[in-house]
């Protein structure tokens, strides 16, 4: 059922690569894949209206004596474009750049090389994959050249590369590389992070170009530099097609994104953990903790489990288990191989999403209360995943804090989480609300805010 790629993988690609034997072999040229694939990328054009006054009326004493109504005050709208590049995916004008590219715009511009301009509408984006996808408005039939997918998965270290995008806003420009590394994560560009790094130059402009390989297909979209000048300095971060092609079709099913949840938190398998349970190297993501009820817990996962691979794929780390699992498509299974107590075990895990329509108890504080206007849950596994908590913190999650009120006014903000009040730990939802209506002179409080612990003590 498994088939371990890191062995096949090469000596299925062996007849299909081959290095230059010669001088004329490395003197071929590029161009005729440069000109199947450019006329596929575009120039992303991003404009944004805000809101801009005088940075004076900033300060209180002209505030006091001009007030906010003063002509002195007036709001001057201000225009302000980002630019970025696109790809062509369907010859109906479907095309998908990056999240940072168009986030907040009101009108998204689309230019092709020679010259023809279309306006767009967004018809996704996903800020956890840095991914949009346009469409080009009134095409009037019109059929648009389109990048084919490749199969980023099949892609090797030493595959030669091509980046295709608009760097700096100077025009069409096209570099060439190689892949230098695979499943590169902790780069902080998405959440899921599971990159193509390549030595083919990248610079600002190209976010949301295309990554061909030498048949002329796409294998990622072009995102990130790693760079300390803000120029190219050989290190370039793709999202892999694989997630493109998950999230254009999503824009197809109507824009909304259901990724399958696996209701189990997972750590790295660190040098000392690969050697305490018989793993050769530090590989796999070890299970931490099982939500309850969820699809982990169905499946028999268990906690000290390591998952080694998701269907025909191996794992090698937790960031590579959550890109791998997020670009399946809910309603079937998947199958996992587990080690346990030294041994190999095939689980099945059903691939569903978080069930939103859940019931989750939740409590909106009123009265006379410092609390009044917060809205609380029970902290769970779910919000642990979002809000990417540790399993260890217990505790009330504020989910609403409404404008105006003593809770906002006290300073909650939706995200924190209560995880003492007044001594008392690892609170109840019914505990809070107890504590919260009995009163007191004071409130000692220990909040979770993101990865900071604040204590505090706040007046009755």
């Amino acid at each position: 059922m498994f088939a371990f790629i890191g062995v096949l993988a090469p000596a299925l690609a062996q007849n299909a690569r081959e290095v230059p034997l010669d001088r004329a072999q490395v003197q071929l040229s590029f161009a005729p894949v440069v000109q199947k694939a450019s006329t596929s990328v575009v120039n992303v054009y991003a404009t944004k209206m805000t809101v801009q006054r005088d940075s004076m009326f900033d300060d209180p004493f002209f505030r006091r004596f001009f007030g906010e109504d003063s002509p002195f005050f007036e709001r001057r709208p201000r225009k302000s474009q980002s630019l970025g590049s696109g790809v062509v995916v369907q010859s109906d004008g479907m095309i998908l750049t990056n999240f940072h590219v168009v986030d907040g715009a009101d009108d998204i511009r689309v230019g092709f090389a020679d010259g023809r301009e279309y306006h767009t509408e967004l018809m996704l984006a996903d800020k956890k994959t840095d991914l949009a996808v346009l469409r080009i408005k009134d095409a009037n039939g019109e059929k648009f050249p389109a990048l084919e997918f490749a199969d980023s998965d099949e892609l090797l270290v030493g595959d030669l590369v091509l980046a295709i995008g608009n760097p700096f806003g100077v025009g069409q420009t096209v570099t060439s590389g190689i892949v230098s590394a695979l499943a590169r994560t902790g780069v902080g560009v998405s959440d899921y992070q599971f990159f193509i790094q390549t030595d083919a130059a990248i610079n600002p402009g190209n976010s949301g170009g295309a990554l061909v390989d030498m048949n002329g297909r796409l294998v990622g979209i072009n995102t990130a530099i790693f760079s300390r000048s803000g120029g190219s300095n050989g290190i370039g971060f793709a999202i892999p097609a694989s997630m493109a092609q998950f999230i254009l079709t999503a824009a197809q099913n109507g824009g909304e994104l259901v990724r399958p949840w696996l209701g189990a938190r997972l750590q790295e398998v660190t040098g000392d953990i690969a050697r305490s349970i018989g793993l050769p190297r530090k590989r796999g993501a070890l299970v931490s903790e099982i939500y309850p009820n969820g699809p982990a817990d169905d499946a028999g996962l268990k906690s000290g489990d390591v998952i080694l691979m998701l269907d025909d794929r191996m794992v090698e780390d937790p960031e590579a288990f959550d890109f791998r699992l997020s670009t399946k498509p809910v309603g079937g299974e998947a199958n996992l191989l587990v080690l346990r107590n030294g041994r190999d075990i095939e689980l099945r895990l059903a691939l569903k999403p978080v069930d939103k329509d859940a019931e989750i108890r939740q409590i909106t504080v009123k009265g006379n209360s410092r609390f009044t206007g917060a809205t609380m849950v029970q902290l769970n596994g779910y919000y642990r995943d979002e809000l990417d908590l540790a399993s260890s913190i217990e505790g009330v999650l504020v989910l609403q804090v409404q404008r105006g009120s003593p809770a906002q006014r006290m300073g909650l903000r939706p995200g924190d989480v209560i995880r003492a009040l007044n001594g008392e730990q690892n609170l109840t939802l019914d505990r809070f609300q107890e504590l919260v209506g009995e009163g007191a002179r004071g409130w000692r409080l220990t909040i979770q805010r993101g990865n900071r612990v604040i204590n505090s003590f706040i007046s009755g």
